[in-house]
This record gives structure tokens, sequence and C-alpha cells, in this order.
């Protein structure tokens, strides 16, 4: 993250200007305001349209809805990452009890553990909490619609239970948890749980006139996980920076990397949406977002981020239904990365190196393929194919080894051997043996080298 990032264009600040006007009049939103973040800060925050007489700015709290989601995923995660529980770990082992209890955490995450979509009697975001105030009420007698894992079916009950099962590891309401572990760290003074004032009405708009009805805004009670908090663009900002590169208060880089990465398979429909882990995923002109879109009566929002370009886009708008924040927020974002392309930072040395890890520097192969390694300033390693493609990062490990957090050899562990002279002598990377030489003679090829060794043709 850089410190100052240099400002937009004129150009460009006119073009968001622009398409943010746009967006409004054509969705019939009583307001909207917008953000865009480079390099880890805002570069540019707009209103349009009214709040009580007045342009919004970015102090005024609109609701948030299903942005709340990647807030709830980034507190599970953070137990995860303690080691207080594993995805893999079936909810009953942390939350016992519930009639979906077979599902696992990862699962509910990802959206992937074939749950209902909507909690059952009247329309809940539109209703009080206190008509469920079990979380049996929030689930009903059978909530299993598909087979676990089978397919992504977007479940905001299953974010009920996660609030719940942060609630029961902590000790504490999940609110209060959110607000000491992420919003406190990240500076998010104006995102709560109930609106603060100043902050805007939610309102339907007649879809044939052009006339307003206010929207009720309900305390959700047991599905306040799914979509409860307000927010403005000063601090979801704040949220887009973090998606981008993490905070270590927070959370590791590399794990907001994981909740980055498709975990759920795409809906048969549109290949070019999936889901993370609490994050969801849009592949759009070329470009892979992630972030989330959000609703509730009254309001919609969206959070996009594009890692490649170091942006992200938010967007904010008190009306039920007729603008797209997602659409707008990736046109916000496409039209600062389109008109001024980011500019690669320059290369600096390592601020240190372990000699034992400028060991493992260099050229490897496995087999006759070629691999680089190299060692990166957070003190992971990347081996990277020469032919190109993605290289694998490697994290280092308690007991001298390292473990793979991305692709292929993600999870997996490699292993340093050394000669009886302390020399590195091979590598193995789950149970492939890489070497300094292809097939070199002198190391443990699986299956032997032929002693004919390398021949003409």
């Amino acid at each position: 993250m850089s410190s100052i990032p240099a400002p937009l264009l004129p150009e460009t600040r006119r073009a968001l200007v622009h398409r943010l006007a746009t967006g409004q009049g054509a969705g019939r939103a009583p307001s909207v305001v917008a953000a865009v973040v480079r390099d880890g800060r805002p570069v540019w925050q707009g209103g349009w349209g009214t709040v009580d007489g007045q342009v919004p700015d970015g102090d005024v709290q609109y609701r948030i809805g299903s942005i709340t989601k990647t807030f709830l995923a980034v507190l599970v995660l953070r137990l995860r990452d303690e080691g207080r529980l594993a995805l893999t770990d079936p909810l009953d082992e942390h939350l016992p009890g519930t009639v979906a209890g077979g599902a696992t955490i990862g699962a509910l995450l990802a959206h992937t553990a074939g749950l209902i979509a909507e909690a059952p009697g009247p329309w809940w975001e539109r209703t009080s909490g206190a008509l469920r105030p079990d979380l049996a009420d929030v689930l009903g007698s059978d909530p299993q619609l598909h087979p676990a894992g089978h397919r992504h079916h977007y479940s905001n009950p299953g974010y009920a239970l996660l609030g719940a099962l942060v609630q029961r590891v902590r000790g504490q309401a999940w609110g209060e948890v959110l607000r000491r572990e992420v919003l406190e760290p990240l500076a998010m003074t104006r995102t709560t749980l109930l609106p603060a004032a100043p902050h805007a009405t939610g309102w339907a708009v007649h879809p044939w006139a052009d006339v307003l009805l206010a929207e009720p805004a309900e305390d959700t009670g047991l599905m306040a996980p799914a979509g409860q908090l307000w927010s403005t663009t000063t601090d979801l900002a704040r949220l887009a920076a973090f998606l981008i590169d993490g905070d270590d208060r927070v959370l590791h880089p590399d794990t907001v990397v994981q909740m980055r990465n498709p975990t759920s398979p795409p809906e048969a429909t549109d290949w070019h949406i999936g889901y993370g882990l609490g994050m969801q995923l849009l592949r759009r002109d070329g470009r892979l977002l992630a972030g989330h879109t959000g609703s509730m009566p009254g309001f919609v929002a969206t959070v996009w981020v594009s890692p490649d370009d170091a942006l992200g886009a938010v967007v904010m708008a008190n009306v039920t239904a007729g603008l797209s924040a997602g659409t707008l927020a990736a046109d916000l974002l496409e039209t600062v990365a389109e008109r001024e392309p980011r500019i690669p930072a320059p290369w600096r040395p390592l601020p240190s190196i372990d000699p034992q890890l400028l060991d493992l520097a260099g050229p490897w192969y496995r087999g006759p393929a070629p691999y680089v390694l190299r060692p990166r300033a957070d003190g992971f390693i990347e081996l990277t194919p020469m032919s190109g493609g993605h290289g694998t990062r490697l994290r280092p490990t308690d007991d001298g080894d390292w473990e793979g957090i991305n692709g292929y050899f993600a999870g997996e562990r490699l292993r340093v051997y050394r000669d009886a002279d302390g020399a590195v002598s091979h590598l193995d990377l789950g149970t492939f043996v890489f070497t300094r030489q292809p097939y070199d003679p002198t190391t443990p090829v699986p299956g032997g080298v032929d002693p004919a060794g390398w021949q003409a043709g």
C-alpha cells in the first residue's frame, strides 16, 4: 500500500460524476453515493440526489445488506486462523443442536451447504427479528433443499448460523466481536448494526410514477448477520482497501486472497459469476472483480475490488429496486482502470535475507521442466514454472517446512533436503522432487535416472 496516491485526472473525475449522475437518474434513486479507492486510499467520492435536502457525502449512512456477509466471513476466518475451528468442521461440532448441524463451516461460507435461501415465515427483511427468537425459527424443520456440496445455492439463514457460531465460540454478541476485531482496527467508526445520524431513509419508488413510499428499517435479530449493517462510503472505502491488501491486525493478506478464490461452482446460466468465502466474484471485460452486492428494503449497495489494478469502488443508494449498484460500481472502477492504468511500484531489494533461504533461490527442475524459486519480502517463497503461468506461494511452517497456499500445491508441504555437508540437495513438494539439474542422478528421483544419462538423438 503506497503512502499518497496521485489524484485522478480532471477528465477521469468528470467521467465518474457523469456515470454517477446517469445511474441515479436512470435508476430513479432519491440519492446515490460512491467512492473509488486506489492504492489503499480514496481518490474520489461523490453524491447525487439529496438526503434531507442535502447532497449526501461520505459520512451519511446507508444500509448495506449482504455486504454484511463479508464481515461475517472475516470473523469466521479469524477463528480458523487462530486454530479455534476448521472450515471442514461440521457446524454441530461448535454450535450443536440445529437441524443443519451436518453442514461444514466452509460450505456455509461458500453457500454450498444446500440450505434454504430465506427464513420461513413472513419476509424477514421487512419484519422484526422478534418473530424468529430461536435458530429453529430461522431454519424451519427441513432447511435442506440440495445435497451439500453439489451446487451454489445462496442462503441467508446459512449466515445467520455463522453469526450464531461466532457468538458461541467468542462468548459475545457477534456485533460486539465485529466492532472490536474488525471495525475498530480498520477505523470504520460509522459502520453500525442500527442507523446512526446522519443516515438516509430507505424508499421504494413506484414503478409507473415518480412517487415514493418509505420502507421499514427493522432490526432483524438472528438474521442480522445476513444483512443488517449500515455504513458510509468513507467506511466502505476502508473495507475495499482491506479486501485488496489485507491487514495483519484483522486478517493476513493471504487469508484475504483465500476469500477471493472461487469455492462454489458457477451456475450453468452464468459462468461469469462465482463465490468465494463471503465474497462474490464477477468476471467482466477480462477483469476479475471481488466483493459483494447488498440490498435491503429501501437500499442497494456494492463493494467491488480489482487487486490487479489496486482499485476498489463503492456504491450505495436508498432505493429498493431500479438501480443496479453492482453494475454502477463496476463501471466506476473500470472508468479509472481504463483511463488511468496502474503504474507499477518501483523495484526495491529485500530488506534482509536468511542465508539458508538464499540457498533455495534460483532455478529448479521437476524432471525436465524448469522452475524458479524466489524469496519474497514477506518471508514467503514463490515457485513458478519458467514456461509461464501462476506460481505457488508457500509460507514457512513451525517445523521448518513450507506450505503451499494457492493453486495446485495449496496445502501441500515442501521439504528441503541437504547433503552431508549441509548444502541443499533437493526439494520434495507433495512427492514431486525438484533438483538443481534436470533429473539429477545424485538425488532420489522417483523411478531412478537412466545410467546412460542424456543422449543425443
